[in-house]
């Protein structure tokens, strides 16, 4: 029965000595994203003219949906 005090003894130190290690690489900013806004620039150029297509396609429809009627 004592082994099983020591081993939870042993897990709980252990799960508090991982949570302690990621509490501080959170603060000491790992988790922090620096990859993806460098790569947005370079698909931000496809997004802008993506949307004027979008704008003359409903432009189109609507109309033709004028004309139809």
């Amino acid at each position: 029965m004592s082994v099983i005090y020591v081993l939870l003894a042993i897990s709980i130190t252990v799960a508090l000595v991982f949570f302690a290690a990621f509490v501080l690489s959170v603060r000491n900013g790992q988790y922090d994203d620096a990859y993806t806004p460098s790569v947005r620039m370079l698909f931000e150029d496809e997004l802008l003219d993506q949307e004027p297509n979008l704008d003359k396609n409903k432009a189109e429809i609507t109309q033709t949906k004028r004309t139809n009627q």
